[in-house]
């Protein structure tokens, strides 16, 4: 038997035959060509086949998978449809009568270097983007076909170098119990897909294909990041046990649906969940969200040619507000740049998007999209609990004239005779440094704070978390991070007002205790991760979670908070 280490990108645990999504060989010759009209009208063929693949992918992942995730396809067909690619591809074919493969290779090949060099996430991704559209268009030019996952009528364990956002998206979690691959980190589009479709899945083996045989007896832990090729009998018994224990546990967390989220003496917080569009919500409520914490409504705005019309936002405003019952529903304004753009836009290209015209500072610039969209929350306020929160701000004038745009449309509206509620919360997400260290000041005009740590933390400390040569640096449990959640926290409440979390860190086991004892009022996450963080926290008692967090601010570095929280978890456990 051979045990492989890697990262546990998706809890639980797997047992069953391994299947090697093997990759075709896509060998690619130079080749003059006489036909020359022949060979263009073989790359467009190629190019409606693989649009019409796509589509369809696209579609089963918004099924699946929900909105944002199927929103990764987006940008697929978008490099299917872009001149500044296709444009280079069929000039090289007319101008060195070459085959339309070698054109193809060479022109893809020129972008992927080029984006790959670039020292921002976005563009690194757009490499990846066309790494997987090029292997598709080639298969089509080369007759070759693409392993098709979706195909898979037996259980299997996928086993692969990577899984493209294109392969997750077609598993079918009925048959495929689990994944591994060679490379990739929690934050990969395939873990994260793994998670929504509730797989375990271990990445980053560095050697998963080379030790596993097609058919292999595998386990996949999940849960300890270990997976182990063809098991005796007693560790496949011991690993079912584990299985089914895992699965008890999650039946147990069922039984938490409707309670209230309170400690053990006492203190109650409201969990939410992050959702992407209306679909989202039966997953939220059949988990027991309280509310919905982050509504990203930038996903209304992609997979399309044009901006959605002010009807359009309202009926999925409205659609949430309703379903969601009088819970209170956070919306997030449009959060447009950095990792997510809208071509139809046609907004300038920039060094670093992430640190760029994104987020609130288009929307200031943007003024009639921005007022349409205000104008369809506060129509679907009159439906629900309405929060709008406006995301990026980086200073106190910036909320002022976004809240004096929203107070325009309002008397707009009353003006007109419609319907708005009186009991609109308004608050921004706290992501930038500057804003947590003068939260003090933004909480006299703010009616909540939600700290979106994702960005904060790469902000704070300098690193952009998916480059691996400073993902050491992404420490969400560094002091320094910690004080700064503690300053926005004791601000808010100094001034009578709630403060939530929505970035990831607000669903992390690690993360609860020391929240709790700092006196986060709403944790908003992934709808898979209510029911487990609700247990958690019925196990913790405040006063001493308290102790905990002024323990851990007054440390230097961040593996000694890691190991005061473990211990705590640890002295837990033995009085349960």
């Amino acid at each position: 038997m051979n045990i492989l280490k890697g990262i546990a990108a998706s809890s639980g645990i797997a047992v069953a035959k391994a299947y090697l999504l093997d990759e075709p060989v896509l060998a690619v010759e130079k080749k003059t060509v006489h036909d020359v009209d022949a060979e263009l009208k073989r790359l467009d063929s190629a190019l409606v086949q693989s649009t019409k693949e796509l589509e369809e992918i696209r579609a089963h992942a918004m099924e699946n998978l929900g909105a944002d995730k199927a929103a990764i396809f987006d940008a697929h067909l978008l490099v299917l449809s872009d001149p500044e690619m296709l444009t280079p591809i069929k000039d090289k074919i007319k101008a060195e009568q070459v085959n339309a493969e070698f054109s193809l290779k060479e022109t893809a090949d020129m972008f992927i270097a080029m984006f790959e060099s670039m020292d921002n996430e976005y563009m690194r991704e757009r490499a990846a983007d066309i790494r997987d559209v090029t292997k598709r268009i080639l298969a089509h030019l080369l007759g070759v076909r693409l392993p098709n996952p979706s195909m898979i009528s037996e259980e299997v364990i996928i086993v692969a170098e990577d899984l493209t956002p294109s392969d997750t998206a077609q598993l079918d979690p009925k048959f495929v119990k689990g994944f591994t691959t060679n490379v990739g980190g929690r934050t990969s589009h395939s873990a994260i897909m793994a998670r929504s479709l509730e797989i375990p899945a271990v990445v980053g083996t560095k050697k998963a294909t080379m030790e596993i045989q097609n058919g292999d007896l595998i386990i996949v832990d999940g849960l300890n990041g270990e997976i182990y090729i063809n098991p005796d009998d007693e560790l496949i018994r011991e690993f079912k046990g584990r299985h089914e224990a895992y699965e008890a546990q999650k039946s147990e967390w069922a039984k938490l649906v409707n309670e209230k989220t309170v400690t053990v003496d006492g203190y109650q917080v409201e969990l939410a969940a992050n959702i992407g569009t209306p679909k989202d919500l039966e997953s939220a409520l059949k988990n027991g969200a309280e509310g919905i914490g982050l509504f990203r409504t930038e996903f209304l705005y992609m997979g399309r040619d044009q901006l959605p019309t002010e009807e359009e936002q309202f009926e999925a405003y409205k659609a949430v507000l309703e379903g969601m019952n009088g819970k209170p529903v956070v919306v997030r304004t449009l959060d447009i740049g950095g990792d997510k753009e809208l071509p139809y836009l046609q907004l300038p290209d920039e060094m670093n998007p992430f640190l760029g015209f994104r987020a609130i500072r288009l929307c200031l610039e943007e003024q009639e999209m921005f007022r349409t969209q205000l104008r369809a929350l506060l129509r679907a306020s009159a439906y629900g609990n309405l929060r709008i929160m406006f995301p990026m701000i980086a200073t106190l004038t910036e909320f002022r004239q976004a809240k004096a745009i929203l107070e325009e449309e309002k008397t707009k509206l009353l003006q007109e005779g419609i319907r708005v509620s009186e009991e609109i919360q308004t608050g921004i997400m706290v992501e930038i440094p500057s804003t947590a260290v003068l939260a003090d000041q933004f909480a006299k005009e703010v009616d909540f704070f939600s700290i979106g740590t994702n960005d904060l933390i790469q902000y704070t400390m300098a690193a952009d978390r998916m480059n691996e040569r400073v993902s050491y640096l992404y420490q969400p449990y560094n002091p320094s991070i910690l004080r700064l959640i503690k300053m926005v926290i004791d601000a808010g409440h100094n001034e009578g007002k709630w403060v939530g979390m929505c970035g990831e860190m607000a669903g992390e086991e690690l993360a609860i205790p020391i929240l709790i004892g700092l006196g986060l009022d709403e944790f908003s996450m992934s709808s898979s991760s209510i029911l487990k963080v609700r247990s958690l926290i019925h196990k913790l008692n405040k006063q001493k979670m308290e102790q905990l967090a002024e323990e851990v601010l007054q440390m230097s570095v961040v593996e000694d908070v890691i190991n005061a929280v473990q211990e705590t978890a640890m002295q837990l456990e033995k009085r349960i």
